[in-house]
C-alpha cells in the first residue's frame, strides 16, 4: 500500500486545533516533499442574515481570511516549504473541504482539527471534521 501524499490539504479557520492541525502539516508536507495547500472556508452561512444589519461582515471576513492564511504560508515559508498554495472559499466548511477544495486540488490527504471556531454549529448538526472525515475521497487526519 503506498501512502505517499502528494497533495495535501491543510484547513486552518484560527482556532487553537487547527493551529496543532498546521503544525502536524508541515512535518507531514515535508517528510512526503508534497505541496501544502492552506485553505479556510469563509463560513458565509453565518453571516448572511446579520449582514443585513451590518455590511462590513462580509468585508472582515476576508480580511481575517486573508490575514489568516499569509500567516500560515509565512510560518511554512520558514519551515523550508516553498510549494504553497492559498485557497479561500465561501459556504459550509463541512461540504467545501471535503468535496469541492480536495477535489480542485486533487488532494490525497485533508488535516483538520479535532474542534473549530463554531461551537453552535457544533452542537447542532455535528462537527466540521467529522462532516470533512465522512465524505472526503481521501485519507482524513483529525488532530487533537
Amino acid at each position: 500500500m503506498n501512502l505517499d501524499y502528494k497533495n495535501i490539504v491543510v484547513a486552518v479557520d484560527g482556532s487553537e486545533a487547527s493551529e496543532k492541525a498546521f503544525k502536524k502539516s508541515l512535518n507531514i508536507v515535508k517528510n512526503n516533499n508534497a505541496r501544502l495547500i492552506i485553505a479556510h472556508v469563509v463560513d458565509s452561512r453565518t453571516f448572511a442574515t446579520a449582514e443585513a444589519y451590518d455590511r462590513t461582515l462580509a468585508e472582515r471576513a476576508d480580511e481575517y481570511a486573508a490575514e489568516l492564511l499569509d500567516r500560515y504560508i509565512d510560518e511554512a515559508k520558514a519551515a523550508n516549504l516553498d510549494d504553497l498554495v492559498k485557497c479561500v472559499e465561501y459556504g459550509s466548511p463541512k461540504i467545501k473541504i471535503a468535496k469541492d477544495i480536495a477535489k480542485n486540488f486533487d488532494a490525497d490527504l485533508i488535516i483538520c482539527g479535532a474542534t473549530g471556531l463554531n461551537a453552535v454549529e457544533r452542537f447542532l448538526i455535528g462537527s466540521v471534521s467529522e462532516n470533512i472525515a465522512r465524505h472526503a475521497s481521501c485519507d482524513v487526519l483529525v488532530v487533537r
